[in-house]
């Protein structure tokens, strides 16, 4: 595979225990010690009132994220290509239309049923934001992550224009947490530019690779990485806290990952 090359311009990230990209540098920069706090999303003010009330936390997750990346980067979303890339959608509405259909009332609501697509996430998004260019969703299971950083990259190598990557994960609760034991929200969002600007704050090369993926030395930032799939990009993003050239290798699929080289502009 030939080497895609594109630059973060922005980042965004929420998740247990870290509240912004701001704070979660310092922490996976080993500046300030990691502390596991559930994750509180801020409201999505972006959303008119209607759409508001009626979204889920997935969405407002990808607003929280993909705002902050598009803020620290300087663009706006109006012709901003975006990759959307989760291991599923709104656990908590999925249970709830399970139990629906499960009960002697199996009528679904219109609401409930528009927030089950796997594309809530993006066509909230472009209310919110007035984005109108082209929007990927993905889903590869743990390697969610993995499969929209590629997509992004391959956008903008080919199209040589801006993308964000939005990513991100949602909890379940029981009985499906018992099988798919996600227990808290995380996501990450990167603005890519095709070349270098004053924006820019790292370049990165991505490749494949079958090399060993790279672990946190802090137990709670490695429980973190492998309990939610959004949240194996966090060792791309301590490579960037750290802001020194590094090369780290990222989870994706069972015998092929993905290795990125980072320099820091």
């Amino acid at each position: 595979m030939t080497s895609l090359i594109a630059y973060i311009e922005g980042i965004g990230l929420l998740g247990p225990g870290l509240s912004g990209w701001s704070e979660g540098r310092e922490i996976l920069a080993g500046r300030q010690a990691y502390q596991p706090q559930k994750t509180v999303i801020p409201p999505p003010v972006l959303l008119p009132p209607a759409e508001r009330r009626r979204c889920g936390e997935i969405v407002k997750l990808a607003l929280a994220t993909s705002t902050e990346a598009m803020a620290t980067a300087g663009v706006e979303a109006s012709n901003l290509p975006s990759v959307f890339t989760a291991s599923h959608g709104d656990g908590h509405n999925c249970h709830t239309i399970c139990e629906m259909l499960a009960s002697d009332d199996r009528q679904v609501s219109p609401t409930r049923f528009h927030n089950s697509v796997h594309n809530a996430a993006s066509g909230y998004w472009s209310i919110a934001t007035g984005a109108m260019a082209s929007s990927a969703v993905l889903c590869a299971f743990d390697a969610s992550f993995g499969a929209g950083l590629l997509e992004a990259m391959v956008q903008v190598a080919v199209d040589g224009n801006r993308c964000i990557l939005i990513a991100g994960d949602t909890d379940y609760p029981e009985p499906v947490f018992s099988v798919r034991p996600l227990s808290d929200l995380l996501g990450i969002s990167l603005v890519l530019a095709p070349e270098h600007t004053p924006q820019a704050v790292a370049r990165i090369s991505v490749t494949l690779s079958d090399g060993p993926v790279d672990r946190f030395a802090d137990g709670g930032l490695e429980k973190l990485r492998l309990s939610i799939p959004a949240a194996r990009g966090l060792p791309l993003l301590h490579a960037i806290a750290v802001g020194e050239s590094a090369h780290v290798v990222l989870d994706y699929l069972e015998e092929t990952r993905i290795a990125v080289e980072v320099s820091p502009c």
